[in-house]
């Protein structure tokens, strides 16, 4: 069985999918002859390509961005790479004015294939400016459609679904994916995760654990924890953040009446809301009140040991349900 590391998974994601369709191309920053062999997802892809379809731009996310509206506009499928996803916040006209909205203002007729890659979240030490985990924005303008992977298979999956979607994707990579070992990624051309659909990573009875990206990652290792405590924990993987697969959700806590949602960004407006309003307006009948598990109301720190202060760890993911199981 192959194994490959996430930055991989996503490079052989983007390779199979321009191979497949001509009209594929990537652009960005250094994605090309000076920079393509520095980030391991895009090594290769100018050498095999050319500059006609992997192109560098100069640093303006938004030309970077409005350039492929505009292609996306006429028929090409632009695979845009923003770096860190703290840089979205530069072009957010394009985004919200434009790419989310030009298919609903022409009545269907323009589409807007665009896949718009950033790398999020926090734990790595680079401070307010680079930790940002922005998809609950993103939520707040219809016509987008928001993906969090959270390994090189879902990654692989979910980035090919997206370059095959008509609708603009703002697909992020948390940073933490990115050190992940190496793990079973089809290697088919066909393998596709489809958006807008969660998956149950681990099988439980007793509370249903809601995450999406890093966060599932910390939410199984909680799981695992949890039943050397006797407490059986099933967890689901949002994968598409929007739209929200929000009967797997509700077919889950029909059956554990019990929920805790976890999510990295703080507290205001989140998915870990979404996710708790969707249940209680649902109507399902809770054992105890839903908790909810997030970042803390304020900028990433630099500090190693404030930054984690500042996000979610297993141990607080693993406290709030024996919390809610002690009710």
């Amino acid at each position: 069985m192959r194994e490959i590391i996430f930055a991989e998974a996503i490079g052989e994601a983007i390779r199979q999918e321009m191979e497949r369709d001509d009209s594929v191309i990537v652009q960005g920053e250094d994605v090309g002859r000076y920079g393509g062999g520095y980030y391991p997802a895009l090594k290769g892809l100018w050498e095999q390509f050319g500059p006609e379809r992997v192109r560098d731009f100069p640093i303006s996310e938004t030309a970077i961005t409005g350039t492929a509206v505009g292609a996306a506009m006429t028929g090409l499928r632009p695979v845009v790479d923003i770096m860190f996803a703290d840089f979205v916040f530069v072009c957010l006209d394009q985004i919200v004015n434009q790419m989310a909205n030009m298919r609903y203002m022409s009545g269907g007729l323009a589409k807007v294939p665009i896949v718009l890659r950033g790398v999020s979240g926090a734990y790595a030490n680079l401070a307010a400016q680079h930790s940002h985990s922005p998809e609950a924005l993103f939520c707040q303008f219809p016509g987008l459609v928001i993906v969090t992977p959270s390994c090189g298979r879902t990654g692989k999956g979910l980035l090919k679904s997206a370059i095959r979607c008509d609708d603009p994707v703002i697909f992020l990579e948390h940073k933490m994916l990115y050190t992940l070992p190496p793990s079973h990624v089809p290697p088919e051309d066909d393998f596709l995760i489809p958006l807008g659909k969660a998956e149950i990573v681990h099988d439980g009875q007793d509370v249903t654990i809601v995450a999406n990206s890093w966060q599932t990652q910390l939410a199984f290792r909680s799981a695992l924890e949890l039943e050397k405590r006797g407490i059986s924990a099933e967890v689901i993987n949002l994968l598409t953040v929007m739209p929200m697969d929000r009967d797997l959700i509700f077919g889950s806590v029909r059956k554990t009446r019990r929920l805790v949602a976890v999510q990295e960004a703080p507290p205001m407006c989140g998915i870990t809301a979404e996710v708790i309003t969707s249940v209680i307006e649902s109507g399902i009948n809770l054992t105890s009140a839903p908790v909810r598990v997030t970042g803390k109301q304020s900028p990433i720190p630099f500090s190693p040991a404030l930054e984690r202060l500042a996000v979610p760890q297993v141990e607080d993911i693993t406290s709030a349900v024996v919390k809610i199981m002690s009710k």
